[in-house]
């Protein structure tokens, strides 16, 4: 199960640095997860200061 970015998103790209597979871009206003590409290894809610990254 992929994980998910909430509205919660600070946009401050700490998720993106930290995804192994590159699977989180940045998008209009926040940053978005490739569901496709995520491994679901929770690198990015970890690195997540806002808390804004969920299983979706």
């Amino acid at each position: 199960m992929a994980f998910r970015i909430s509205d919660a998103c600070i946009a401050c790209g700490a998720c993106a640095d930290t995804c192994p597979v590159e699977a989180i871009s940045e998008g209009e206003d926040r940053y978005i997860i490739d569901a496709d590409v995520c491994i679901s290894c929770g690198a990015c809610a970890d690195s997540c200061p806002a808390e804004a990254i969920d299983e979706d």
